[in-house]
């Protein structure tokens, strides 16, 4: 595969991380992981410490750019932002107009990666069953928690932002879902709708902070315990489907800015169990249409992934 091929791949990769990142419940470090970069994108992040600074200064700037890996990123965050851009109004359509087939797309998507990834990493030792089991529990005790309500000052949303840009890395935790939690997702929109400088600079200094440490962290858990990680983070794909569960009856739910319900809390129901309580066609042949669609994509990457490295 050329470079330039790669860089496309990469650049799409980051289109969709960017477009995941506007529907709750899904976090760009799902795709990361899916689609192979997950380990880069750690180490990426981890390299802006003071070692890069003194290569800056000692070898100039092409030394500390490679050390950095900065083609990677650029070309990753440039899809990313083209697809918050582009396709965020896209996206609301089609959770306002098809969300049962969007969550179904979804779904889809999240158990083929799961298997997907077994595929490559099997669980082959109890320990490793035990953190994949821990992992899916940690994630649905996450997404069934209650909200609480934080006071939305800089000192809270400095540490939200610590805490919502690491669950945005983290495969099965959506940082949009973490501020829904700290019951700051309100004052966030706010902050953005209204350009307060204070709190979103405040935020990002927080992210910043969070990611720097936390990338240190995942890089030091791949590099010794690889296996492991990728067990845990299974388990955390897994116990996030209750989240994006197609079929669910709002309990709580908030106003934003745009006029546009927030969910703060919802119970899962079958698809019979939907139609009955909200007198609503379920929609199960789109729904069963969409799953496969998606499981099939993923398949598809797999394949190709094979054929590539017989290739290599």
């Amino acid at each position: 595969m050329s470079h330039f091929s790669q860089n496309i791949l990469l650049f799409l990769r980051g289109v969709v991380m960017g477009a995941v990142d506007l529907v709750p419940g899904i976090s760009a470090g799902t795709v990361a992981l899916v689609t192979g970069i997950y380990p880069q994108l750690i180490n990426s992040i981890k390299s802006f410490n003071l070692h890069a600074l003194k290569i800056l200064r000692t070898d100039g700037f092409s030394a500390a750019w490679q050390y950095i890996n900065g083609n990677f990123l650029v070309i990753l965050i440039s899809g990313m932002l083209l697809s918050l851009f582009s396709l965020a109004t896209l996206m609301q359509f089609l959770l306002a107009t098809y969300p049962l087939p969007l969550w179904s797309f979804f779904t889809g998507l999240i158990v083929a990666s799961v298997v997907y990834l077994l595929r490559q990493n099997p669980l082959s030792s109890v320990c490793e069953v035990g953190l994949f089991g821990l992992g899916a529990a940690f994630a649905y005790a996450i997404s069934i928690a209650p909200p609480i309500a934080i006071e939305g000052n800089y000192v809270s949303m400095f540490f939200a932002g610590s805490i919502a840009l690491c669950a945005m890395i983290m495969p099965g935790i959506s940082g949009s879902f973490v501020l829904l939690l700290l019951g700051l997702y309100p004052v966030f929109i706010n902050a953005l709708a209204n350009v307060d400088m204070g709190l979103l600079a405040v935020f990002a200094a927080g992210g910043v902070v969070g990611l720097m440490l936390f990338s240190r962290l995942l890089s030091w858990l791949l590099s010794h315990y690889k296996n492991a990680v990728i067990a845990t983070m299974c388990g955390f794909l897994v116990g996030s489907l209750g989240l994006i569960w197609p079929w669910k009856q709002l309990s709580s739910t908030v106003s934003n800015d745009s006029g546009g319900a927030v969910v703060l809390s919802s119970v899962n129901l079958s698809p019979l169990e939907y139609s009955a309580v909200m007198g609503q066609d379920p929609q199960i042949t789109s729904c069963a249409i969409a799953f496969l669609v998606a499981l099939l994509i993923v398949l598809s990457m797999e394949i190709m992934a094979n054929r590539f490295r017989e290739q290599v």
